[in-house]
């Protein structure tokens, strides 16, 4: 029987889609075929957001028209006619439709819009019990003291008792912070035992809009900014219809200025400020009546270095405009990961979810997603935080990764460069970097200490004091020092260098573990239902018998580390004792040498990629092989086939690919791509953490 749970707002602006965000994050991490459901959307030709949202982020392989019952018109006309029960019955069978193919529903309520306002809540109590799913109440806590708040309950009590509704408890959300625990004690007293009851306060970022949703609900022009401008965050607007110096007297941070696209000037002067220390950084610029800069002016904008501001051109008059930006509401989008990950780790702070998944019952599934593994990474490395360092704080993806990882409260993050120059740039992205420790290469503490400790260990290799200290001035170079010291656990870098500038330092005096000849590398190969290890595909070019026997090993380990069973398969174009010639006799060696070293481990080969993957290949092939068919780490022979191969299956086969992670050093160093997405990113300190963790 699929479990389901429906979240409805008792009135408007609760911020329900906060909530249901939170619980369909928690349900992916357990859940492998989950389902998001509307009974009631909006008419309109654009999607409905919320379904779009959660579709988008947590990748629901159903049709759009298949998670929603029915829309608004079609349920008011059912009302008008005197016939709620039609209507009921079509959200029913669409609903049944969905929920063949899920092990769990979320179903989202209403929204408090339109025509159906009156009596909403009793109808959104009436839908959930028709779907046989027990309701969980969101409140709004905003503008109400806690007596407001008590009655908002009893009120809600009394309608869900009315109808005979299965309750599972009740969420005030956006409570003042000043009533918070009173609140939560209010929340004890109405509570019973298997009952979710909790309180979320009141986070003003998340009830601001973005210059995206501008962007969207006008139908604007993006004329001017990159891409995660439209992220930045709308905290007021502003009408320039003054000379520029008035209206610089009236913008702040955040601010929106609208004005008519033919005022150069205000054009102009509002993008010198973005560029001035001394002003406020505003968010972007609106200019309307469908006028846009001249040729010349643009080639002017073209040629400024890119600056954290977007410039959105709409066709309605400035009036017009400033009305309609007025009433646009703010929605949780699924392009802004920055703005989901603020939601999410509010949610998380405030919300205890192992209570929440024991209440709901949810039985985890023996398949692990990406999503899953991801989760259980991050559980991971929150459980035992460790201290990273990220020398490239002038790459605007590795200050998102922070304030990303600083919010979900992962690890300890210090950042290398000037403190003004970082915050400045973190401020000019609206990012919040509470917590983070910097160290300035060429004003610090440590340089002393560091250049000795480095002449001490390279003096016999001609090293000089004087270069000793030139060399601690390298980011590179001082990070790799910290975790060296002790005073950071693993270090984070190659976004802005080359592998070799990122990885030579801790070749030279971290070294490699005792037992181990060379530092490889591997990759998590997340499919949608197992995760696997590629080896190696960044590192050596070709290794030798002996160098690809130790890769084997590291691998294992690296797979025991990450909670992988190790099924060791050394790959070749020749499966067994059939293959002759050069490259295969040292694949064959390889497998001797590993399996000597370490008898404990399942170890094959030579073996085709096919006859390690797939069992009906195994079972002609190999038949009495433990590791054919359900090899869990892949060994290439060398990096060109390596490399090829495992861009090829994450494209191929949709797998996400965190990596590469290196194996074999004493201490965690990892290198990024410098093509690397922010989410690669995450994803490789979390891991580095956890390699920290290990190595303690």
């Amino acid at each position: 029987m699929t479990q389901n749970l429906y979240v409805a707002a008792s009135e408007e602006a609760s911020g329900k889609s906060l909530i249901v965000l939170g619980f369909m994050e928690l349900l992916t991490r357990h859940v492998k075929k989950i389902g998001f459901f509307r009974p009631i959307v909006t008419d309109g030709k654009e999607h409905d957001s919320h379904i779009r949202l959660i579709s988008q982020r947590y990748r629901l392989p159903f049709s759009y028209n298949s998670m929603y019952g029915v829309t608004s018109k079609e349920a008011f006309e059912s009302i008008q006619a005197g016939d709620m029960e039609s209507m009921f019955t079509s959200i029913l069978k669409k609903y049944k439709n969905l929920e063949k193919d899920c092990d769990f529903i979320v179903i989202e309520g209403t929204d408090f819009r339109g025509s159906l306002v009156s009596f909403e809540f009793d109808m959104n109590a009436r839908i959930a019990n028709n779907l046989g799913a027990p309701i969980l109440a969101v409140i709004n806590g905003y503008g109400k003291n806690v007596s407001g708040i008590a009655d908002s309950i009893q009120m809600v009590k009394r309608t869900l008792a009315e109808e005979n509704c299965a309750q599972i408890g009740f969420v005030v959300n956006r409570v003042d912070e000043k009533d918070f625990t009173s609140v939560r004690q209010l929340l004890e007293k109405f509570g019973k035992n298997g009952e979710i009851n909790f309180a979320i306060p009141e986070k003003a970022v998340l009830q601001t809009i973005t210059m995206r949703q501008i962007a969207q609900v006008l139908n604007a022009e993006h004329i001017y900014g990159n891409k995660e401008s439209l992220d930045l965050d709308v905290l007021d607007f502003r009408i320039a219809a003054m000379t520029l110096d008035h209206i610089l007297k009236y913008t702040a941070q955040g601010t929106l200025v609208i004005t008519p696209g033919d005022r150069t000037d205000i054009l102009i002067g509002l993008m010198l400020t973005v560029l001035a220390d001394n002003f406020p950084n505003i968010s972007g610029i609106l200019l309307t009546g469908g006028l846009k800069p001249n040729q010349q002016i643009t080639k002017l904008m073209d040629g400024l270095q890119p600056l954290p501001i977007a410039i959105l051109s709409v066709q309605s008059d400035t009036y017009e405009t400033a009305m309609s930006v007025s009433q646009i509401h703010p929605v949780l989008n699924p392009e802004n990961e920055r703005r989901l990950i603020t939601a999410l780790s509010h949610f998380e702070s405030n919300v205890d979810v192992d209570i929440m998944g024991q209440i709901l019952k949810i039985t985890h599934s023996r398949v692990v997603t990406p999503v899953m593994f991801e989760y259980e990474l991050f559980e991971r490395a929150r459980a035992n935080r460790k201290h990273i360092v990220l020398p490239e704080s002038e790459d605007e993806r590795i200050l998102r990764a922070a304030e990303i990882l600083l919010k979900r409260n992962v690890v300890d993050i210090t950042l290398l460069g000037n403190e003004n120059t970082i915050l400045k740039h973190a401020a000019d992205l609206q990012l919040q970097l509470e917590g983070v420790n910097i160290i300035d290469p060429y004003d610090n503490d440590l340089v002393h200490e560091y250049a000795a400790e480095y002449y001490r260990l390279r003096k016999q290799k001609g090293i000089t004091k004087e270069q000793a200290y030139e060399l601690m001035y390298d980011v590179s170079y001082l990070g790799t020092m910290m975790v060296h010291k002790g005073h950071a656990d693993g270090m984070v870098s190659g976004a802005a260098h080359t592998t070799a500038h990122t990885i030579r330092p801790a070749f030279e005096f971290i070294k490699t573990k005792p037992g181990v000849s060379i530092v490889s590398s591997s990759f998590l190969m997340c499919f949608s239902d197992r995760v696997l290890v590629y080896a190696d595909c960044a590192v050596n070019p070709n290794p030798n018998d002996d160098q690809l026997a130790d890769i084997a090993i590291s691998s294992a380990e690296t797979a025991i580390n990450f909670g992988i069973e190790p099924r060791i398969a050394m790959l070749s174009y020749s499966t067994g004792e059939s293959g002759k010639g050069e490259d295969v006799e040292k694949v064959r060696n390889a497998t001797r040498i590993a399996r000597a070293r370490r008898p404990d481990l399942k170890i094959e080969g030579p073996i085709q990629y096919d006859a390690a993957i797939e069992p009906t290949v195994a079972r002609q092939k190999m038949p009495d092989s433990d590791v054919a068919g359900k090899a869990t780490v892949f060994i290439f022979p060398d990096l060109n086939t390596g490399n090829n191969t495992y861009k090829a299956v994450q494209r191929a086969a949709n797998a996400v690919a965190i990596g590469p992670i290196l194996q074999g050093l004493n201490k965690p160093v990892n290198d990024l791509s410098r093509g690397c997405t922010v989410k690669d990113i995450v994803n490789t300190v979390v891991i580095t953490a956890i390699q920290a963790q290990e190595g303690k």
